[in-house]
């Protein structure tokens, strides 16, 4: 538990699996609910799209003799649109569906942060998991020299390397310890969540898993169908094509209004007009009603013809736009399935080939020292490599998984079924 004073609410620790992590971040994302508000900013101004002009009250009185023989009047008059409502409600209800397609794309790349996040969280710790296992390696070979120093079997000499080592590792693991507190502070800031929570991942390391079904990822053997076989299916079903559709599809509605704003409107009049026995010259009290019509807006001095070309422009720069975006799609995808290519043959080459030898490798050379077969200087020669091998095999395992997130965002989905896609 972590107590940050009077000014701050106490924060709990909580440790979650990656689908927790998703499940709780689209659900207390600060930046994700406040982007849900736009829907419903978006249905409000459908409605707004749809209201009606509202009425004008009128009313008309003579005062003095100007008012002989004119009647006193009072009635009501309303604008009717024609042909703009509904260019209008199309128009709203157009980026009520671009807002939604938004979110939803929002949505998917929040949950590929979130993997991403996790996944070096869980790398971080295991990179400090093994420098501290190389910790102990020295501790022990430290404790062999300075035993084999008192058999007189070697020189003082020893001890004072295996010492430097040992000290050069500590700063290493005292950075990584920070590198780790970074990851998950990077983990939580992409969570965002508006609860007094922190959370940390419940994986300490992912090399030694059997299956990779924990974090949502293939296995290193699992054959990747064909760019081709992928391209047609993933081009069409992208987030930011269908957006820059949708964009389309609002930038036409829009110049469809604008063009209809030309169309002159309709005001109708009507109400009831009197005259009094001292006004009317007839000496009599005289009443009745009236009706009119007047034609309004006529674009006879102003025709609109800016916002027109104006929405002219923003529809030839929707559809450059969707060009653009077409285009850089199919580069990014090619490019994103090549590196998870390289990224699993990398892996593999590793899990082949390089960590069951260097195991047997240091293995077998502190026993040799141990038993005065070999020198210190080639012990921690091969400790060095043994340390690096591991090393590369971690950094091999976060990139294996990064890329895999990385061609998920440019497939643009969350769930990729291998055996489906194949066929």
């Amino acid at each position: 538990m972590l107590i940050c004073g009077n000014a701050y609410a106490i924060q709990d620790i909580k440790k979650i699996t990656l689908k927790e992590a998703l499940e709780i971040a689209v659900e207390n994302n600060i930046d994700y609910k406040a982007s849900k508000i736009n829907l419903n900013i978006d249905e409000n101004k459908i409605k707004i799209s749809n209201k009606l002009k509202n009425p004008e009250l009128n009313t008309f009185f003579n005062i003095g003799d100007i008012g002989r023989g004119n009647p006193q009047i009072t009635g009501i008059s309303e604008t009717v649109e024609i042909a703009k409502r509904d260019a209008r409600k199309k128009l709203a209800q157009a980026n009520l569906e671009l807002t939604k397609q938004n979110l939803e794309y929002l949505e998917f790349d929040l949950k590929m942060d979130v993997r991403e996040a996790y996944v070096n969280l869980v790398a971080a710790k295991e990179i400090l998991i093994a420098l501290e296992a190389r910790e102990k390696l020295l501790n022990d070979l430290l404790n062999i020299a300075k035993k084999r120093v008192l058999a007189g079997e070697v020189e003082e000499i020893d001890v004072i390397q295996t010492e430097i080592s040992l000290n050069q590792l500590v700063i290493q693991v005292n950075s990584q310890k920070a590198a780790v507190k970074t990851a998950m502070l990077n983990f939580n800031k992409v969570i965002n969540s508006d609860n007094n929570l922190k959370y940390d991942a419940d994986d300490e390391n992912f090399s030694d898993k059997e299956d990779f079904l924990a974090l949502l990822s293939p296995e290193p053997l699992d054959e990747l169908p064909t760019f081709n076989a992928i391209l047609n299916n993933s081009i069409k079903n992208r987030y930011d094509i269908k957006i820059a559709l949708k964009e389309i599809d609002v930038a036409e509605k829009n110049l469809t209004y604008t063009e209809r704003l030309r169309i002159p409107d309709i005001q109708l009049l009507g109400g009831y007009g009197f005259m009094t026995k001292g006004m009317s010259e007839s000496g009599s009290f005289m009443n009745g009603a009236y009706a009119g019509a007047n034609i309004v807006n006529i674009p006879l001095f102003y025709t609109f013809q800016p916002e027109i070309q104006n929405a002219k422009m923003q529809l030839e720069q929707a559809q450059l736009k969707y060009n653009s975006v077409e285009n850089k799609a199919l580069n990014d995808l090619q490019s994103a399935y090549e590196k998870f290519i390289t990224a699993q043959i990398n892996l593999n080459y590793y899990n082949d080939n390089l960590l069951k030898n260097s195991k047997d490798m240091i293995k077998a050379a502190k026993k040799n020292y141990a038993e005065g077969k070999s020198s210190l200087t080639t012990l921690i020669v091969m400790e060095q490599s043994y340390r690096s091998i591991n090393a590369g095999y971690i950094y091999a395992l976060a990139d294996y998984y990064n890329c895999w997130i990385n061609f998920l965002r440019e497939v643009n989905v969350e769930h990729f079924d291998l055996k489906k896609e194949s066929l």
